[in-house]
């Protein structure tokens, strides 16, 4: 067994405006840190193009159709104040669903013990009608619905570490009973959602709030107290990551203080519960991380520890 890393060029084909944080450096950062010669047995796969029946997980076809008349033939457009779209940016969103959806495939089909998707645009943020905070498909919920669907899962648990809230994931998974997500982010922050009495229909979403500031140890403590006992109790088939590194004490975007140290923490611990319940079977997909230091470093120990526990 082994980790599968699945991205695709396509995904630095999505444009923003200059000085936009969300840009095709993130991923350029990322895949070349990944070429470093300790990643030489990551098995490499382009990301498929999902398709559009794979949006209608989590979407509907009046979204996907709006969206799609936004796509400009030159530069870029404005669909709210932070997201943007380019003439190449629906191809980098089924190329990322696509790599997510792969990744969920090898995992679940014995090719891979656990997966890394290196994708862009990220996709927690984007809710069931709306496309927000640089996203445009619910990336990890309709992964998350296709492993319960297509491969027949009792229970799949999305963790999403980014320092943001997964708004729009927990907005796709809310009334499906069959789905954890847990979430850890800074708050206050946007998008100004994620309090602890969001429980999801069902009692299935469990947010975590961090205060401004909060470093490793505070967040190690709430991974202990509150986040790993949940997933634990909860005993996924299946174990799926949106893994934002922004979080990160560099990251312009926001105040926590975490450092690659504590990513590849949390990494390993994710492991436990996936080893536990999943037979060690998880994917990861790659949400925000601003700094293109601290998200290539802090990806490279993601990476790391998942080849290291899925040899």
């Amino acid at each position: 067994m082994t980790t599968a890393l699945l991205t695709h060029p396509d995904c630095q084909a999505h444009r923003t405006p200059p000085g936009h944080p969300e840009r095709p450096e993130r991923l350029q950062a990322v895949t070349e840190a990944l070429t470093a010669e300790r990643f030489a047995l990551l098995l490499r796969e382009e990301a498929p193009l999902a398709d559009a029946a794979a949006v209608l997980r989590a979407h509907p076809q009046i979204y996907m159709d709006i969206l799609r008349a936004e796509i400009p033939a030159t530069g870029t457009v404005a669909l709210d104040a932070d997201t943007h779209v380019s003439p190449g940016s629906l191809d980098a969103a089924f190329r990322a669903l696509g790599g997510a959806l792969r990744a969920v495939d090898m995992v679940l089909g014995g090719q891979a013990q656990n997966a890394f998707a290196a994708v862009r645009p990220p996709g927690h943020h984007a809710e069931h009608n709306r496309a927000m905070g640089f996203c445009l498909f619910s990336t990890v919920a309709i992964a998350a619905k296709y492993a319960l669907d297509h491969h027949g899962l009792s229970r799949v648990a999305v963790m999403d570490f980014d320092v943001h809230h997964g708004n729009g994931t927990q907005d796709v998974l809310w009334d499906e009973p069959r789905a954890l997500f847990v979430s850890t982010h800074q708050m206050p922050l946007w998008p100004f959602t994620g309090t602890p009495e969001e429980k999801g229909a069902h009692d299935n979403v469990l947010n975590v709030p961090l205060p401004p500031h909060s470093d490793g140890a505070r967040v190690r403590a709430e991974f202990e107290s509150k986040v790993l006992p949940r997933l634990d109790a909860f005993a996924p088939d299946l174990l799926l990551l949106s893994a934002g590194f922004d979080a990160h004490i560099a990251d312009p975007l926001a105040q926590l203080h975490l450092r690659e140290a504590d990513f590849a923490w949390i990494t390993e611990r994710l492991c436990d519960i996936a080893d536990a319940h999943c037979g060690g079977r998880m994917v990861s997909t790659l949400e925000g991380g601003y700094d293109l230091d601290a998200l290539a470093a802090s990806a490279a120990a993601h990476v790391g520890v998942l080849m290291e526990r899925g040899a």
